[in-house]
């Protein structure tokens, strides 16, 4: 009588804690959302992070607070992200590097972008452009490749860091074209192209929207884009792939994650809100200004996309021996 006792307020137990954590889902959000971006303020997670939050504290009606914590390439918050509660109250911008590259490339990561990240939606995709100094010698793709080979070793590339977009879409050229020069790394991208317009190195793989405003003001001279056409925003920049490299695609990216884990309704209600932020057309022009694509779909889709550029990346990092300062 005693154990029957027991065992029916056992089950009234497992019921209302149950149903508290139903009504929790079904209610969310009930306070304010924290938004890790792993970088500093300013930069284009940081900016594009701040954008989306302020549409969607309006669908989700409670706010979202952006909290930056930058360092070690992203893994430092995204870490961060990985170890918090997965209640729906803390996610993460999660970017190119920390999801798809960092495993490979640091090899001690405290967290696993596989089995302890949620992935929400993919934001955006952007390609880069392979720029010159204006005073280059190098005009065309032949050019390098041909001055490459004939001194080994001796051509030089800018990068914002060991194992981010720039360094590797030098990375993956050189193993495409079967051509080796030498990497110059420096503490940022804005860093590194000040130099490249200075004369100081030869080359740079640069975001779009980084470089757009200098091969505008004819700063730096375009050579070719990572994006498989060419970018409407300047048609006349050949893609790779024309150029006969069709595995020289890049598209740094980052969309939201959560840590895992998350219950499935709370990322679904995530995701449709910033499905329904994407839709804003200020938002929607700003992004293709930038020469991005814009993202959107599931959280499979994203999911997807991370684990091919995972699978792309560190084939790539572990070919080209690159590792961390």
């Amino acid at each position: 009588m005693i154990a029957m006792k027991k065992f029916r307020i056992f089950i009234l137990c497992v019921t209302l804690l149950t149903g508290a954590f139903a009504n929790a889902q079904t209610n969310y959000p009930t306070k304010p959302i924290t938004l890790v971006v792993p970088y500093g303020a300013g930069g284009s997670a940081d900016s594009r992070s701040r954008q989306l939050a302020q549409k969607m504290s309006l669908i989700l009606k409670q706010p979202i607070v952006i909290e930056n914590k930058p360092g070690a390439g992203g893994n430092i918050g995204t870490e961060f992200v990985a170890k918090a509660a997965p209640d729906g109250y803390t996610i993460g911008m999660g970017n190119f590097a920390p999801l798809a590259v960092n495993k490979t490339l640091f090899g001690n990561l405290r967290y696993n972008p596989e089995t302890d990240l949620a992935p929400i939606i993919l934001i955006e995709k952007g390609p880069l452009i392979l720029v010159v100094n204006p005073n280059s010698q190098y005009k065309t793709i032949q050019d390098i490749v041909a001055a490459a080979k004939a001194k080994p070793g001796t051509l030089t590339f800018a990068s914002g860091g060991i194992g981010g977009s720039h360094q590797l879409s030098a990375e993956l050229f050189m193993q495409n074209a079967d051509i080796r020069m030498i990497h110059v790394p420096y503490k940022s991208g804005s860093a590194a192209a000040t130099d490249l317009m200075a004369g100081n190195v030869d080359m740079m793989f640069e975001q779009m929207y980084a470089a757009a405003p200098n091969i505008r003001a004819d700063k730096l001279r375009p050579i070719a884009i990572t994006s498989k056409k060419r970018s409407p925003l300047f048609p006349d920049i050949p893609s790779f792939a024309e150029l006969g490299y069709p595995k020289v695609e890049v598209l740094n990216w980052q969309g939201f994650i959560a840590p895992a884990k998350t219950p499935k309704p709370i990322i679904d209600q995530l995701n449709k809100a910033a499905n329904e932020a994407l839709k804003d057309q200020q938002l929607r022009d700003l992004m293709l200004a930038q020469g991005n694509e814009i993202g959107g779909g599931s959280p499979e889709d994203f999911a997807m996309l991370i684990k091919s550029e995972s699978t792309k990346w560190s084939a790539v990092v572990k070919a080209g021996n690159i590792k961390p300062e």
